[in-house]
Order: C-alpha cells, then sequence, then structure tokens
C-alpha cells in the first residue's frame, strides 16, 4: 500500500488527532460521497459526537465512521486503535499484547490483549482462497511451556505443540502461508491440513513421509529427505518454521498450548523475516496495512518415537530449520 506511514514521524503528520482519523475512515468508506446504508440518499447533517457519525436528511437513520469496523463502541480513542494497528504492521519482530500494553500506555494489559486480538481477526480476509499451484507441505513442533516452566529443549514431542505448514511457491521465491495446529502426525491429520488449505489440482511437495500417502485431490510430489538436510529439500516451509520457532521463543518466551491454538485460529502471525505477496491475509514481514486493519469488521475469538498412531521418528535434520535455508 503506497498510502502506509513509513515512518513514526510521518505517522504522526498524517494522524494528529481523532478528528484525522475519523476524517481518513469517512473518506475510505464513503470517498465517492455519502450513501445512506439504509435508504441510499445522498444528504446528511454531521452530528456533535464523540465519534464522527453521519445522519441521513431522509431517513434519519444515524452511522457512525466505525460501524462496521473492530473499532465500532470501543472505549479506546481512534488514536490508540490507529497507533496499534500501525505498530502492529510494521513491527518487524513481531508485537505481543505486552509490547502493545507497554507502547500505548493502555491502564490494563487486558485491554492490550483483546485489541491485539480484535486486529489479528480482522486481518483475515473471509473470502481468500486455498493455497494453489506449487505447495510445500511440512510438520514441525514448537516447545511450550506449563505454568511457570520455561520452554523444554531436546527433541521429544513431549511439552512441545505440532505444527502443520504450507506455502504456495511463486516462481523462485514463497507466496501465502498457512500453519495450524495438530494432534498427531497421521494421515488423517495431515490429510485434513492439506484439504483444507490446499487447492484441488495443486501439487503437494512432501518429505515423503507416510502421513502424506493418501492425500486425496492433489498431485503428491514425495521428496526423501534421507541424509539430506530437509531445509534444503523443503527450503520455504522450513523457513517458516525456523521464524515462527524463533517468533515464540522470542515474542512469548514459549507459548502454551491454548494460546498458540488462539493466535493461530482468528488470524495470521507477524512472524518477523517472512516476505510474499499477500501481507493482509497470512504470515508476513510487516503485515496488513491501515486500511485492512481498520476497515475490515471482525471479532475474537529424547530419542526414537514409536511409528503409528500418528508418531513419526525424531530425526537430527528436522531441527535444523531453526537455521537459515
Amino acid at each position: 500500500m503506497t498510502d502506509l506511514p513509513r515512518s513514526l514521524p510521518e505517522f504522526e503528520r498524517r494522524f494528529p488527532d481523532e478528528a484525522a482519523c475519523a476524517e481518513w475512515l469517512l473518506e475510505r468508506r464513503w470517498g465517492s460521497g455519502f450513501a445512506c446504508p439504509g435508504c441510499g440518499h445522498d444528504g446528511c447533517w454531521r452530528l456533535g459526537r464523540k465519534v464522527l457519525t453521519l445522519q441521513c436528511r431522509a431517513c434519519r437513520r444515524e452511522t457512525s465512521v466505525t460501524a462496521g469496523t473492530v473499532m465500532h463502541r470501543s472505549h479506546l480513542p481512534l488514536k490508540v486503535w490507529f497507533t496499534a494497528a500501525w505498530l502492529v504492521a510494521t513491527h518487524r519482530n513481531g508485537m505481543s499484547a505486552r509490547q502493545l500494553w507497554l507502547q500505548l500506555g493502555l491502564g490494563s494489559y487486558k485491554s492490550a490483549w483483546l485489541l491485539l486480538r480484535k486486529l489479528r481477526a480482522a486481518m483475515v480476509d473471509p473470502d481468500r482462497s486455498p493455497l494453489a499451484g506449487l505447495v510445500e507441505v511440512d510438520e514441525t513442533s514448537l516447545p511450550f511451556r506449563g505454568g511457570g516452566e520455561p520452554a523444554r529443549p531436546g527433541r521429544s514431542h513431549e511439552g512441545k505443540l505440532l505444527l502443520a505448514g504450507a506455502v504456495e511457491i511463486k516462481g523462485r521465491g514463497p507466496g501465502r502461508t498457512r500453519l495450524a495446529v495438530i494432534g498427531d502426525y497421521s494421515a488423517a491429520s495431515l490429510g485434513g491440513f492439506v484439504g483444507a488449505n490446499v487447492a484441488e489440482g495443486s501439487t503437494v511437495v512432501s518429505d515423503g513421509w507416510s502421513g502424506y500417502k493418501k492425500l486425496k485431490d492433489v498431485k503428491h510430489d514425495p521428496r526423501v529427505v534421507g541424509e539430506t538436510p530437509a531445509h534444503l529439500v523443503l527450503p520455504w516451509v522450513h523457513r517458516v518454521f525456523a521464524k515462527a520457532k524463533r517468533w515464540g521463543l522470542g515474542v512469548y518466551h514459549g507459548l502454551r498450548p491454548p494460546h498458540l491454538r488462539a493466535l493461530l485460529g482468528p488470524g495470521p502471525i507477524l512472524v518477523p523475516g517472512l516476505v510474499g505477496d499477500d501481507q493482509a491475509h497470512d504470515l508476513r514481514l510487516r503485515g496488513p496495512s491501515l486500511r485492512r486493519h481498520l476497515s475490515r469488521g471482525g471479532e475474537p475469538g529424547g530419542g526414537e518415537q514409536k511409528q503409528g498412531h500418528g508418531r513419526r521418528p525424531a530425526r537430527a535434520h528436522r531441527f535444523r530449520s531453526l537455521g537459515p535455508p
């Protein structure tokens, strides 16, 4: 987006107060002229309310500039919402609720947590299409914390969250990305993930794990890893995994299972260092534009493992994805 402020001083010049934020929303919603949502009449009065509100001259219906957005009926000022959206969209290392709380000077951590969750929910395009074409698919695990324990090291699946990931390949680089929590590495779990996130007729490139043998409606291109480091065979999905692990440990200092599901569920995770062409919808370096944030409505919301039962052997190269591909 060319209208995204590139620096904090530029942001402050464009949105110095509540009135500037309200006028920006008004222009984005009715750039070609007001039209009443009720009767379609183009005449209106401006009402002296806390948030800019327009009243139709024909049917007298009142419409706030925040109606239909995540900011509607919020007790937080528009300037706070705009600043939060800009910080989340431009922060290179990811933004946690605690960081947002401290940066904005909010009264409580809960307000920052709800604010961040609503922004993430609004970032998801409800009409987004599945990944298509050539798609890399693999699985990994993230360490999590239980109670006050630190994240647990090692290769055992105990104390770890299992993730499936898919990256759409566009030319020589990555396109859109999907991540999801899975229960195990079974054909049912992996097949369900691929079916929900990859379009029919696409080509799925995997590492040859048996859980991918029964994929339906897609072409399967298994590339058996063997002794080759997995990040050389599937470079882009392993880059996603590497950044996700750094994000989980760096921003949140370890994740708990309910929190990871919540973060992956309503919207994208802004994992630092990922690039692509669809910033508003998936894991991206800079995240969505202010317009995507603010004009879209949304509400939250150690050794060898036994094979079978959706478990696969631990392999040294599976954990080399912490380095760049």
